[in-house]
């Protein structure tokens, strides 16, 4: 419960925090240059023009404007070859893609950071009915635990291994986002003990938040969703792959069907146009959504709250946590930010079983775009420790009106709790 406080020193500490973010910034400028130059470089390298947005249908065979936005893809990430396609409807999806085209029965996927993000169980086998999943294809599965030094963990790491998996976000874990530094140690001492597996990347938060990417630093191929940070907030729907080029040939077999691989998959006009400008603008959403973050960080921190990242810690991708001490200010949080949203204002977001999570969870996103987390949005399973994720915000101006009704709301709410004791 956070201590009792007039309107205008709630008011001073909001003032705090957005000094807290000017701040930052002026550090963070530079990266957020860098990523701006980086992606209109490829954009000239590959000379898109009208045409590309023509789009097509049927099969989509010889869709300029798809193969054009892969080359693109594959020069900003720094990789041989990338598949981009809006046939991949969500980032779990991308990842299941990746997956299953990676690997085959008899072979093991490693978690190398312990156990990933809740949708991902179901695709491997760990929760739900099993249906479709890794484990009943005869793929095992290990996880190592965090913890580790990176040595050890690399040496646990058993023989029939093909895949390492390396969450970059935090997913619903309490632990920062993975750095590109730390990728890069995890990288290397995976090669020092096993230079025969592959390695993935679940990229998803953490694209243009630093100036390199995983691929950078030894991963062999990333995936990730075109509603989040890559899309800019103005994609629609998608995800990709990106990497060494024999294994994004390996996903596309996977994507569509052996023999037709990448050939196939039309992409409408109007969509096609929007994956394009979503990259385009995605280096500067990212920098709202980082100054969100940093916002929120600081003025629950103000009030007493424990968040990470801190407000001076590294940040590697886009999503803040906050803990409370109760479910209740959980929830006001959310259903204030889904009121001083643009979209479905009126509604109020209550926990809910949702597909592919264990817990009921509660999920505020009044976005343009269904569940963008590119937009603002904040969401949490309901257990204890109650842990909310805060990310996303095209425009830090209105996520900073709507993250000012939020702690409203809750000190209010904690006063009106506190005359009733």
């Amino acid at each position: 419960m956070v201590k009792k406080m007039d309107m205008e020193e709630l008011q001073n500490k909001c003032v705090q925090a957005g000094e807290e973010v000017a701040e930052w910034w002026k550090s963070y400028q530079p990266t957020s240059e860098y990523n701006h130059r980086k992606v209109i470089a490829a954009f000239q390298k590959y000379q898109v023009a009208q045409e590309c947005f023509s789009g097509s249908t049927g099969y989509g065979y010889g869709d300029h404007g798809r193969d054009t936005l892969d080359k693109i893809f594959a020069h900003v990430f720094g990789a041989e070859d990338a598949l981009v396609r809006t046939q991949m409807v969500s980032g779990t999806h991308t990842l299941a893609v990746c997956l299953f085209g990676l690997l085959r029965p008899g072979e093991r996927l490693v978690s190398f950071c312990g156990t990933p993000y809740d949708t991902l169980l179901e695709v491997i086998g760990l929760t739900g009915n099993k249906k479709g999943s890794l484990l009943e294809f005869g793929i095992h599965y290990s996880e190592i635990e965090i913890d580790l030094p990176l040595c050890e963990k690399a040496a646990k790491i058993p023989a029939d291994t093909k895949v390492v998996l390396i969450q970059r976000s935090r997913g619903y874990a309490w632990r920062p986002s993975y750095s590109i530094k730390e990728i890069g140690s995890m990288c290397q001492a995976i090669k020092e003990k096993r230079p025969d597996v592959t390695i993935m990347v679940d990229n998803c938060y953490g694209e243009f938040t630093e100036e390199r990417e995983p691929l950078a630093v030894g991963a062999d191929v990333i995936a990730g969703s075109l509603i989040k940070n890559p899309g800019g907030g103005l994609a629609p729907i998608g995800g990709y792959v990106a990497g060494r080029k024999d294994l994004i040939e390996e996903v596309s077999y996977r994507l569509t069907s052996p023999g037709i691989g990448r050939e196939v998959g039309a992409v409408d006009g109007s969509m096609s146009r929007l994956l394009y400008q979503g990259l385009y603008m995605a280096p500067h959403t990212v920098g709202e959504a980082l100054k969100t973050a940093v916002y929120t960080a600081s003025i629950f921190s103000q009030l007493g709250y424990e968040v990470s990242p801190g407000v001076d810690d590294i940040r590697s991708g886009i999503v803040q946590a906050i803990r409370f001490e109760k479910e209740g200010e959980l929830i006001d949080f959310c259903q204030a930010i889904q009121r001083n949203s643009p979209i479905d204002s009126h509604v109020v977001p209550l926990p809910w079983d949702m597909p592919g999570y264990d817990d009921k969870v509660i999920m505020a996103a009044g976005t343009f775009i269904g569940g963008a987390t590119s937009e603002l949005s904040a969401d949490a399973p309901i257990r204890k420790p109650y842990t909310l994720y805060v990310q996303g915000g095209l425009s830090f101006e209105y996520s900073k009106i709507a993250i000012n009704e939020a702690v409203r709301r809750i000190v209010a709410n904690d006063e009106d709790q506190g005359n009733k004791q």
